[in-house]
């Protein structure tokens, strides 16, 4: 017979145990997907058109995962991540830029692809543009500190324009006329798994001590301070993370892209990611990935319909909101290995109450 000590030992036990199986699971699912996909690349059978627009979604999908830290975990309204987007883009372009100055070949130019080196500075750059964009995600979360709502979203957008005209009007950035002959280091297969990185980051930080920190800071930030949260390194934190990440996504999407120009990140681009998240789910790491794919390859399909694509597309978007105000997913984290529980009918069984001589009934 288990003493009382031994029951929650146990339980505990058994809970990490799931949590590494649903890990493992998830492990082999992403690696099924990437194996996948890189086999229709490699085949021709997903052209360059359609592995350009998989690009773009993964580098949505960073952009509104990272948004979630400060306008899901901590709930102000952020209008200004393009401006830590294009931070980073342009701090990762200007140092691979320097790199190749150097004589560093970084792309092979019988197959078009990055060299050993290459990926290593990709790496190195992505690194370099969270790292320039938290700095900056810094010195907009510090005055935050003492506004909340609207007055916060005012700042933060003009944040936005300010990093955007200063881009315009300096010289070592190319100006109005954009930044030129960027090396097109990102591939999908170092994007896949940046990309996979960042949403197992980002959900395993809402999950852990500081993201129920945040979240308590979220639902009453007197009551939290009164518990014993520091507010204001919480709300610091929040901001800094949603720039570093924002900062990385910029950094792909520069080498990606090959061209920057300061007008890709104006006032509008801020408005799609945080609609992004606004579709998916405030709360839902699992709804932002949903609504980035959604919202990224939408438009591209009815390309077609040039003239009536967007009017299709905000359709789309207010019949969601009249319908679904709270998201697609709401709070609701989709979960791999509980799926599979159920179609093995394996699920487990609804909790059952004890007697007081400890049989269960």
């Amino acid at each position: 017979m288990k003493t009382k000590t031994e029951r929650p030992a146990l339980g505990q036990a058994l809970n990490r145990k799931q949590t590494y199986q649903s890990y493992l699971v998830n492990l082999v699912a992403v690696a099924a997907l990437f194996v996948v996909i890189s086999s229709l690349i490699s085949t021709g059978i997903i052209d360059k058109y359609i592995s350009g627009v998989i690009m773009l979604v993964m580098i949505n999908i960073i952009l509104a995962v990272s948004l979630i830290i400060a306008t899901g975990l901590l709930g102000q309204i952020a209008l200004g991540h393009a401006g830590f987007m294009s931070v980073g883009a342009y701090s990762a372009a200007l140092f691979v830029k320097y790199v190749q100055s150097t004589g560093i070949v970084l792309i092979d130019k019988a197959t078009k692809s990055p060299t050993a080196a290459g990926f290593g500075f990709f790496l190195l750059s992505l690194l370099i543009g969270g790292l320039v964009a938290s700095v900056f995600g810094l010195i907009v979360g510090i005055p935050a500190l003492r506004l909340k709502g609207d007055y916060l979203a005012i700042i933060t957008l003009g944040f936005g324009e300010i990093i955007r005209v200063i881009i315009e009007n300096v010289s070592f950035t190319g100006g109005a006329q954009g930044l030129r002959s960027i090396p097109r280091l990102a591939s999908f297969n170092s994007v896949y798994w940046v990309t996979a990185a960042v949403i197992a980051i980002i959900f395993a930080f809402a999950r852990s001590r500081h993201g129920r920190a945040i979240k308590a800071i979220r639902e009453d930030d007197i009551a939290s301070e009164a518990c014993g949260v520091s507010n204001t390194y919480y709300k610091v934190m929040a901001f800094t993370m949603s720039a570093f990440f924002a900062g990385i996504a910029g950094a792909i999407y520069a080498q990606q892209m090959a061209v920057l120009g300061a007008k890709t990140f104006n006032f509008l681009k801020s408005i799609d990611i945080l609609v992004i998240v606004v579709l998916g789910g405030l709360g839902s790491v699992t709804g932002s990935i949903v609504a980035a794919l959604g919202l990224t390859v939408l438009p591209e399909a009815l390309r077609s319909f040039s003239q009536y694509r967007m009017l299709v597309y905000s359709l789309a978007l207010i019949v969601v909101m009249i319908f679904k105000p709270s998201g697609l997913f709401g709070t609701y984290e989709f979960s791999l290995s509980k799926l599979l529980k159920r179609l093995s009918g394996k699920a487990q069984p609804k909790e059952t109450k004890n007697r007081k001589d400890g049989a269960k009934v």
